[in-house]
């Protein structure tokens, strides 16, 4: 009698699933060809196709040899441990163990590829992401520079340090997974039993030997990274600093070499074990090595640190912090700063500023950072053009004379396109248009500043051969260009209202960005933008070209991504083109002995706001050793070589041959709009703040630490560094620099003043310069001086009674420090903005010196000089004699309105009438004051209301 046995039911997956499942895979697959090979194209379109290759290259290298070791290694040991397994185990002693055994042998492929796979893709993405050290490290350039302990070059620790780290990581990450993974197959399989007495072991002589092998290679791993950890104190942190300190010299770095000796006497008994089979012997001495490690690594240092060092710390670590301190001026390049004591004179006389006359008129009184609304109000034409919250300082040859010069880019902001269609932000809305520029010391009469270039199109004194703007700051999004011959122009060039009276339009002839006049182009960037329109818009033709990466400083970090990029990107005309002019840095953070900062911390100030932080990244060397430029309207990419004594800028010049060209490259008229960078004055003035101290006593004292001051306008933040022409004392002539001051830690006076030559055409370019403040008597730093100059009578009555009209507030510019006069000249001008009024603007409205206790308030910067410097200061500050403005009194330029405040019925300016009534207003507050203090109070009453009624008649002498 036969049996019937019920059907087998077997799973059939369902072919509505699997499509669904290829499809989803294909599309994976797509996307990520489609993102490939468009940024292949991107490369191909500013001609750097050989960073693309090469880093693609190696990536795939890379993570194949770190797939491969860890993953061949897991595999390896499993393999072999499946191979050991004994043909007749015994069954019985765990029935979940006998299941797992089954289950293994009966899919033993399956068992040893998957995990191994799993580690290997982990591994091989984690070295894939070395790719620049790696490059370096092969292309390596010595520095010519040897540290101070194993006389090795600097480039050692720079580029070979971290990647023989990173392979004596690889290799023991490969040992450990492959140990534990063999001793899990061991155990799988039967060859390791628990639970059995043995006289000696529980495993058979082939399984011992396999596992002390594997382990004795590990502890060799362990030995050769404890020989690596020896070079590791030359660039670890520390308590006192960071590098090489007393007891890392005298006790770290030999226990370092006592464990290494340990560990390879262990990995001896392991292979030792492999022949006995006597698992005693390793363990014990695993177990020695642990316990030896933990004293000779962190009790031995303990006690040395504790009874040798801290009793006579200065005295064992003079030699040490010699040597740091060396390396570290070195490392942020302020090794050759000059400092010089300054008795800053604090007394005033008639004439006292004569010496400095040719520096005085170049101060800057129009504050980027204050004036950029004005900028929008007067020169933004429409709302979808935009200028940046924070505008530039450049310098500029205007009438045969440099002059410092306030410049900004008229960009396209999006956000202010009327219809925001998809036509209109990618194919009409395309570009911004025009660079204007005003100059930095003059200004109107009604406070607008002075424009050098201005308009759409743009006119003015710098000629302006192609004056659009496809690539720059706000350009986020990508941009269709192209059109076919014979079809009407779509991208808007210039709004109406012109000379032509209506709206003109433009066609894109630039070689810029990437063709997509195919389908299968189209379909590519549809798929890389997500945007599907790209495949289905008409406008996208045959000549089509899309614009995407599009902003400067993206540019240049895609093509060169061994630079960091300095936060502040600026416009300049150069060879009558707009460019973008990009500062970069080559950084590490392990070169020997030198102290690390943190790269956002260092370079966070008031500017932060508006310009962005840096990466949050600690970094111990720095070099400005590139300068790149990105064209506006065709978006190529020019990197210069600027330090070109860089080890860094050598090593990646081999990494990348042909992308850096050379200094001698750089025009002329590129050079004189080059400067010196303002994320690495930050970092150096953060340096100086303590390593201005080269003697190590002083240095561990912390007897002179300089702080940077907050800026006394929001009293929270770093103040920033400020662009000027300055005279300094002793030189012959004014020079473009960047200046900053210091504080005394914790206290509010002034410590010092720092200067750097900025001027990129002078043989002094990146000169640092320090005047040190006399210790006979104190100096006020920026906070005390804006609170002096803010409280004194004939400021805060002047302020009082312009704003209590309730029309009007103000705000405080840069807070400018010059050394002239034997002394330090503040000045600060001031803007007033006409409140609850749409379109209001900052408007420059009065200038207020201070020097020594000596406060001045003017309409002018020469009116208030002369009010400190007892009526003459010595010097003319005025380009005209109308008032240092190059504008005739009561009319405007072109292009410009009057401010915000309302205009007297004539509508005419008189500087000349505007400081007399300022004078007047001046001399009866002082008179109001000395009746108070007398108790006259109807004289008080009486001076008040004059001066009072002053202000008003200065009010409408300046058309305002």
């Amino acid at each position: 009698m036969s049996s019937v046995h019920p059907p087998r039911v077997t799973g059939r997956r369902s072919p509505v699933v699997l499509t669904i499942g290829i499809l989803i895979v294909l599309g994976l697959v797509f996307a990520l060809a489609a993102n490939l090979y468009t940024e292949k194209l991107w490369f191909d379109s500013v001609g750097f196709t050989g960073v693309f290759t090469t880093q693609l290259l190696t990536q795939v290298a890379l993570f194949l040899v770190g797939a491969l070791i860890v993953g061949g290694s897991v595999f390896l040991n499993m393999a072999l441990a499946f191979r050991m397994r004994t043909p007749n185990r015994r069954r019985g002693a765990s029935a979940i163990l006998d299941r797992y055994r089954d289950l293994l042998e009966a899919n033993v492929k399956t068992a040893l590829l998957l995990p191994s796979i799993v580690f290997g893709a982990m591994a091989g993405l984690s070295t894939a992401t070395q790719v620049l050290p790696v490059l370096a490290w092969i292309n390596r350039t010595p520095s010519g520079v040897l540290d101070t302990r194993f006389g090795l070059d600097t480039s050692f620790f720079m580029f070979e340090y971290p990647i023989w780290r990173m392979i004596a990581s690889l290799l023991m990450s490969a040992l450990i997974f492959g140990l534990i993974a063999a001793a899990a197959i061991h155990f799988a399989v039967g060859n390791i039993v628990t639970g059995r007495p043995r006289a000696r072991s529980t495993a058979p002589a082939p399984v011992a030997r396999h596992l002390s092998i594997v382990a004795g290679l590990a502890t060799i791993v362990y030995g050769l990274e404890s020989l690596l950890d020896r070079y590791g104190l030359m660039v670890d942190r520390g308590t006192l600093f960071d590098g090489l300190q007393f007891t890392d010299d005298h006790a770290t770095m030999t226990a370092k070499l006592i464990i290494a000796v340990i560990a390879f006497l262990v990995a001896a008994l392991f292979f030792a074990n492999a022949v006995l089979n006597n698992p005693m012997l390793p363990l014990v001495g695993v177990v020695l090595m642990l316990v030896s490690g933990l004293i000779l690594a962190l009790i031995y240092p303990a006690i040395v640190q504790t009874f040798t060092v801290r009793p006579n710390e200065p005295d064992r670590e003079r030699p040490y912090i010699t040597a740091h301190i060396g390396a570290t001026r070195d490392a942020y390049a302020i090794n050759g700063v000059e400092i010089q004591d300054y008795s800053a004179a604090t007394n005033v006389v008639s004439g006292q500023l004569r010496a400095d006359a040719e520096a005085l008129p170049a101060i800057r009184l129009m504050d980027p950072d204050v004036i950029a609304p004005t900028f929008e109000q007067l020169q933004q034409v429409r709302g979808y053009y935009s200028f940046p919250e924070s505008l530039d300082v450049d310098r500029y040859t205007i009438d045969g004379r440099e002059t410092d010069v306030v410049v900004a880019a008229r960009e396209l902001n999006q956000a202010g396109i009327p219809d925001r269609n998809w036509n209109n932000i990618h194919t009409v809305y395309t570009h911004g248009h025009g660079f204007v520029s005003a100059y930095g010391n003059r200004r109107q009469p009604n406070g607008e500043p002075v424009w050098i270039t201005r308009d759409i199109p743009p006119v003015g004194k710098i000629e302006e051969t192609e004056s659009r703007i496809y690539f720059g700051e706000q350009s986020d999004s990508f941009a269709i260009v192209g059109r076919m011959p014979g079809d009407a122009p779509i991208e808007l060039d210039t709004p109406g209202g012109g000379q032509g009276g209506g709206e003109r339009y433009n066609v894109y002839t630039g070689a810029g960005g990437v063709g997509v006049g195919n389908f299968a182009m189209r379909a590519l960037f549809a798929m890389r933008f997500s945007d599907i329109n790209i495949m289905l818009s008409d406008r996208v033709n045959e000549n089509s070209r899309i614009l995407y990466d599009r902003t400067p400083a993206e540019r240049v970090e895609k093509v060169a991504p061994w630079l960091t990029i300095d936060k502040n990107t600026y416009p300049a005309i150069v060879d009558g083109r707009l460019v973008w002019i990009v500062d970069a840095y080559t950084t590490s953070n392990t070169y020997p002995n030198s102290q690390k900062v943190s790269l956002a911390e260092a370079t966070s100030d008031t500017q932060t706001r508006v310009l962005g932080a840096q990466a949050d990244q600690d970094i111990n060397y720095i070099r400005n050793s590139v300068k790149a430029v990105v064209d506006a309207y065709d978006g190529s990419v020019r990197l210069y070589a600027w330090d070109e004594h860089d080890p860094v800028l050598a090593t990646y010049s081999k990494v990348f041959p042909g992308t850096v060209l050379p200094r001698s490259d750089i025009s002329p008229d590129l050079m004189a709009h080059l400067r010196y960078p303002e994320d690495l004055f930050k970092v150096q003035r953060q340096i100086l703040g303590r390593y201005h101290m080269t003697n190590s006593d002083a240095w561990y004292q912390q007897s002179d630490l300089w702080d940077v001051p907050v800026d006394p306008r929001n009293n929270q933040t770093k103040e920033p560094p400020y662009f000027l022409s300055i005279k300094w004392p002793g030189d012959q002539s004014p020079q473009f620099s960047q200046t900053s001051v210091f504080v005394p830690k914790n206290r509010q006076n002034l410590a010092s003043y720092l200067s750097v030559n900025a001027e990129a055409t002078s043989p002094d370019f990146g000169k640092l310069r320090v005047l040190r403040m006399s210790d006979t008597h104190q100096i006020d730093g920026p906070g005390q001086t804006f609170n002096a100059m803010t409280t004194d009578p004939k400021v805060a009555n002047l302020l009082r009674d312009y704003t209590n009209q309730g029309s009007a507030d103000v705000r405080y510019g840069n807070l400018l420090t010059l050394p002239v006069g034997g002394g330090l000249l503040y000045v600060q001008p001031l803007y007033t903005v006409r409140t609850a009024s749409a379109g209001s603007y900052p408007a420059l409205t009065f200038v207020v010196v201070r020097f020594g206790q000596h406060v001045g308030i003017g309409a002018t910067l020469q009116a208030a000089l002369d009010q400190v410097f007892q009526g003459d200061a010595g010097a003319d500050t005025r380009e005209n004699p109308d008032g240092s403005s190059t504008t005739t009194p009561g009319t405007t330029q072109p292009g410009t309105t009057q401010p915000g405040a309302t205009p007297s019925p004539s509508g005419q300016a008189d500087q000349a009438a505007v400081n007399r009534y300022l004078d007047r207003a001046r001399t009866a507050f002082a008179a109001a004051d000395q009746a108070l203090r007398g108790g006259d109070l109807a004289a008080y009453q009486a001076r008040t209301n004059e001066a009072r009624q002053a202000v008003q008649d200065a009010i409408r002498a300046s058309g305002r």
